[in-house]
C-alpha cells in the first residue's frame, strides 16, 4: 500500500476528518481532489512530495485547527507560503501541509507609517500595493517569493543598505504556536519570541500576519547595468558597491547573457556581469552614485533609470518549476584572484541559467547589533551565492558543481544566510546562528515548541534544560 495513503487512512480512522472539516473556514484538499496536484506543487522543482492533506487556511483559527489535527493524528507538519524553500520545506511526504496563501489581507495604517500584511502574500503583491502610495518595504529580488519565508529568515534585498534587512522593518508578528495559541509577538509582548522570529525561520509556529514599518519612496532609480565579465570589472564592481552611499544597493550577477530584448544577439550565452542597481532617492544623486560603476568599462547595456522598485523583480517563466541548485557563503573580500576564480567557476557548469551572485551588504543592515535579532551576521560584508536552474534529471550534476564552488572559495569560515542554506545538517544550521545565538534560539524553542512540532525547516531543536 502507498505509505502516504496508508498514513492518511490511519489518521482518518483514529481522528475523523470531519472534526477538522467542521473547524476550518478554508478548505481541506485530499489526494482524490481534482486540483490536488496543482495545490501541492511548489515553485522549485527539486521535489515531488505528496502530502496526505493540504489545509488551505482562511484565518488563524484554521491554522490552530490544522496544527491540533496534525499533532493528534501524528502527521508530519509542513507550512507552505510562497513555495520557494530551497530544501522543499513547504511540503511533506504523507503529512499535512498548512497552505497560508489564503491569508492575503493588506491593511495600510491611516497615517501610512505601518502595514499589516497577511502571511500568504508574496513580495510582488505587497510591493505593488504599497507603490500606489509611494511606500515600500524591502523584501528580496523575486516577486513570487512569499513574505513569510523571506521575513522569518532575515530578508536580503534591494533596500538592504538603505533600510536594512526585511526584519529591520518588522514591528510585530501574529503567530499560532504549537499549542494552538494565537499570539502577537513584538518588543513588548513575548519579546523573546519576537527576537527569535527575526531570523530564526519557521521554528516557532505558523506566522499569520506581519506588521511592518513602511518607508517613503517618492523616487527610485534602478535597472540592469550589463558589463564585460572580466576579473577587473568584477573586483571593481564589488569595491564600488562597498563605497557607495547607503541609498544604493546592488546585486552583481555573473551569468550567461539571457536572450532579452536589450541584450545584443551576439552576446546571448556569453558570460557577462549583470549589475542590478537599486537607488532609493533622487535621480541627480543616483547619477553620482552610479558613475563609478559605469566607469569600470564601456557598458554592454545600460537600462538604469527611473522606475518602480517592482520593476527589478526577476521575471519567472511559465511552465513547470525548474530544479534549482543553491550554494552560498559569506566572504570577507574579493580581490583580483578571487574574482578570476569566481568567473572560472561559472564556466565549469553547463546549465543555461546559472550565475555567481554577489551581494555587498553593510549600510543600515550592519548598524543593527549582532545580538539584536536572530540574524546575527551583521558584520559580514559580502554574500556570494552560486545558482543553477535545470531539469530535475540533471540536478545531481549541478549540485556537485555547487559543492565544488563552495569548497573553492572558502575563506576559513562557514557562516551562511539561512534562507539560502540547502544543507539541513545540524552543524550547518549552526553556521547560520553563531555563538550565543544558537543557545538562545534553543531556549526560545523550548518555551514555544518543546516537542519540536515545527521541524520541517532549518531546525533548531529545543534545549533539553532551562540552562542548556
Amino acid at each position: 500500500m502507498n505509505i502516504a495513503l496508508h498514513t492518511a487512512r490511519q489518521a482518518d480512522e483514529e481522528y475523523p476528518l470531519h472534526m477538522l472539516y467542521a473547524r476550518v473556514n478554508g478548505r481541506v484538499v485530499r489526494k482524490d481532489d481534482a486540483d490536488y496536484d496543482d495545490t501541492r506543487a511548489l515553485n522549485i522543482g527539486n521535489w515531488d512530495r505528496r502530502p496526505a492533506l493540504i489545509v488551505q487556511v482562511a484565518d488563524a483559527g484554521d491554522v490552530a485547527a490544522a496544527i491540533e489535527y496534525a499533532r493528534a493524528s501524528g502527521l508530519e507538519l509542513a507550512v507552505r507560503g510562497g513555495g520557494h524553500s530551497v530544501c522543499g520545506h513547504g511540503s511533506t511526504a504523507g503529512g499535512l501541509v498548512i497552505d497560508t496563501r489564503g491569508l492575503n489581507t493588506l491593511e495600510i495604517a491611516n497615517d501610512k507609517t505601518t502595514v499589516w500584511a497577511g502571511a500568504g502574500l508574496n513580495a510582488g503583491e505587497v510591493t505593488a500595493e504599497l507603490e500606489k502610495h509611494q511606500l515600500i518595504v524591502g523584501f528580496g529580488d523575486a516577486a513570487s517569493v512569499g513574505i513569510s519565508g523571506i521575513t522569518l529568515g532575515g530578508g536580503v534585498g534591494y533596500l538592504v543598505r538603505k533600510h536594512g534587512l526585511t526584519i529591520d522593518s518588522l514591528l510585530a508578528v501574529e503567530i499560532v504556536t504549537a499549542d494552538g495559541q494565537v499570539l502577537i509577538a513584538d518588543r513588548n509582548n513575548h519579546p523573546d519570541l519576537f527576537w527569535a522570529l527575526r531570523g530564526g525561520g519557521g521554528n516557532f509556529g505558523v506566522a499569520t500576519r506581519f506588521k511592518y514599518r513602511v518607508h517613503q519612496l517618492p523616487e527610485f532609480i534602478g535597472g540592469p547595468l550589463m558589463l564585460p565579465a572580466t576579473p577587473e570589472v568584477l573586483r571593481g564592481f564589488v569595491e564600488a558597491a562597498g563605497k557607495a552611499p547607503d541609498e544604493l544597493s546592488t546585486i552583481l550577477q555573473a551569468m550567461p547573457a539571457p536572450p532579452l530584448p536589450f541584450v545584443p544577439p551576439h552576446l546571448v550565452g556569453q558570460s557577462v556581469i549583470m549589475g542590478m542597481m537599486a537607488f532609493a532617492g533622487p535621480a541627480a544623486e543616483a547619477q553620482k552614485a552610479l558613475a563609478p560603476f559605469r566607469a569600470l568599462a564601456e557598458p554592454l547595456a545600460d537600462l538604469v533609470g527611473p522606475m518602480p522598485l517592482s520593476g527589478l523583480y526577476i521575471p519567472e517563466e511559465p511552465g513547470p518549476a525548474p530544479a534549482v541548485t543553491v550554494r552560498t557563503l559569506f566572504m570577507d573580500r574579493i580581490e583580483l584572484e578571487q574574482a578570476s576564480l569566481l568567473l572560472n567557476l561559472l564556466e565549469q557548469d553547463d546549465a543555461p541559467m546559472r550565475m555567481v551572485q554577489i551581494r555587498v551588504l553593510g549600510g543600515a543592515a550592519a548598524r543593527v547589533g549582532a545580538g539584536d535579532t536572530a540574524y546575527a551576521h551583521r558584520d559580514r560584508q559580502i554574500m556570494t551565492t552560486f545558482l543553477a536552474m535545470s531539469e530535475p534529471d540533471t540536478l545531481a550534476r549541478h549540485e556537485a558543481w555547487g559543492d565544488r564552488c563552495l569548497n573553492a572559495i572558502s575563506q576559513g569560515t562557514n557562516d551562511v544566510y539561512v534562507n539560502f542554506l540547502t544543507d539541513v545538517g545540524a552543524k550547518r544550521v549552526q553556521d547560520a546562528y553563531p555563538g550565543t545565538t544558537w543557545k538562545r534560539l534553543r531556549q526560545v524553542k523550548r518555551r514555544y515548541d518543546p516537542q519540536n512540532v515545527f521541524r520541517l525547516n532549518h531546525n533548531v531543536p529545543p534545549a533539553e534544560t532551562e540552562a542548556a
